[in-house]
């Protein structure tokens, strides 16, 4: 325990603080969970409805992630990262998979 004033006080704003920062990551685990499986169900069945959930999904995840990291809950590597797995998820949900292009035949010299 702490034997003066400002090590008591310090001991108080840190579990302010952690409690806060749980907040804002347990919202922030919910908003990314929703958009993974707003993105599975478009892929499950694709509709113009199931793609604006996923959108407004997204861009709510979007929010929670910048606002996490201006605060400093999170690292700003973090936050792109997560990011970056919200945005494969998302794309590889809504646009078709591009098929390869069948590359020609290249001619042999004569």
């Amino acid at each position: 325990m702490a034997n003066n004033k400002s090590s008591k006080k310090r001991i108080e704003i840190a579990e302010r603080n952690r409690v806060l920062n749980r907040t804002y990551k347990s919202a922030l685990r919910t908003l990314m969970k929703r958009c993974f499986t707003a993105c599975s169900a478009y892929s499950q069945e694709p509709g113009e409805a199931a793609k604006t959930a996923v959108q407004a999904s997204m861009n709510a995840a979007f929010s929670k992630i910048d606002k996490a990291v201006k605060v400093g809950v999170l690292h700003g590597n973090t936050g792109a990262n997560q990011k970056s797995r919200l945005s494969a998820a998302v794309k590889s949900a809504t646009e078709p998979a591009a098929e390869p292009a069948a590359e020609p035949a290249a001619a042999a010299p004569a």
